[in-house]
């Protein structure tokens, strides 16, 4: 016997034939308010969060997050579908709304079912009124998210989807788009939007 048969036989030894399962892992947060959680997740990966009332602030807090960035007054939307359809855009009088596909130079509107506290995602599942490419197009994407759909964990994510069939698409979005491939040099805005504003509703 050479000296790698030796050492493969110890190692066979030694092998455990039926492992106990793990306990399913938890991340235990730093803080017992996911929204608060959320909120400082998301600025640290470069989204700029606002925190509004109610859902009636939405239109104000989108014209006033374009006039900020020195945009045209005009945002897309995938269709007019609830709960957009539902909003007080009087409120931001000269705000226009399309339904058309955004470009490079436009800003969308997204309505988040899920945001994860423990690292600051948006995650979207893409659905009927919910394109997967909507999260692509836009130079500024501005994400409207219940308070009370703020959760945990991705594995929350999961548990809640699945009892209703997985989506064909869960898209995951941390801060803006960006990558540092080239001579390792952050730059926004590769693969999707330059921005991100959220829009976190607390009622």
């Amino acid at each position: 016997m050479n000296a790698r048969e030796t050492i493969l036989d110890a190692i066979r030894a030694r092998r455990i034939k039926i492992a106990t399962r793990p306990p399913t892992y938890r991340r235990p947060l730093p803080s017992d308010d996911a929204v608060t959680l959320f909120v400082a997740q998301a600025t640290r990966a470069a989204a700029e969060v606002r925190r509004l009332g109610r859902l009636q602030d939405v239109p104000a807090a989108i014209a006033d997050a374009l006039r900020a960035r020195n945009l045209k007054a005009e945002v897309h939307f995938p269709d007019d579908s609830s709960p957009a359809r539902d909003l007080p855009w009087d409120l931001a009088p000269g705000l226009s709304r399309v339904h058309t596909l955004p470009g490079p130079d436009d800003a969308a509107v997204s309505f988040a079912p899920y945001g994860i506290a423990e690292t600051g995602t948006l995650a979207f599942a893409s659905r009927r009124g919910a394109p997967a490419s909507w999260h692509f197009r836009p130079g500024l994407e501005i994400a409207v998210i219940r308070a009370s759909d703020i959760v945990a964990d991705f594995e929350t994510v999961i548990a809640r989807e699945k009892p209703d069939g997985w989506p064909s698409t869960l898209n995951l979005v941390t801060g803006p788009s960006r990558t540092g491939d080239i001579e390792q040099t952050l730059e926004l805005g590769a693969h999707g939007p330059k921005a991100l504003v959220v829009l976190v509703v607390e009622e």
